[in-house]
């Protein structure tokens, strides 16, 4: 009898503690902030800094492919000479970078 009572005992799931089952979760959460969430950040950060740095005379490509020259900067949105005699409106939010910056600026530069 007291063998059955000492493979009870042994067979007993040991109880760990309850920090070492969060761990992995806490290191895949870590991974998961440098691999996904910070590089995204730094992204919008930089296309943040790109809108608010637009002006007249700097050739853009648009979200959806549109080459273009800044032609008046407004508010929240763009005007954007795409040939000549054709401007069209877009949203600041539409540039997605800037090909060329103005001749003011690279003498500016230089």
């Amino acid at each position: 009898m007291n063998a059955f009572l000492f493979l009870a005992e042994n067979a007993a799931p040991a109880q760990g503690s309850p920090f070492g089952i969060l761990v992995p979760f806490a290191c895949i959460g870590v991974i998961f902030y440098f691999l996904v969430i910070r590089p995204q950040s730094q992204k919008t950060k930089q296309l943040q800094t790109l809108i608010g740095s637009l002006k007249t005379g700097d050739k853009v490509v648009t979200s959806g492919g549109i080459h273009g020259l800044i032609s008046n900067v407004k508010d929240a949105t763009v005007i954007l000479k795409v040939a000549d005699n054709v401007k069209i409106e877009i949203d600041k939010s539409a540039v997605a970078t800037v090909t060329k910056t103005s001749a003011a600026e690279v003498v500016a530069v230089s």
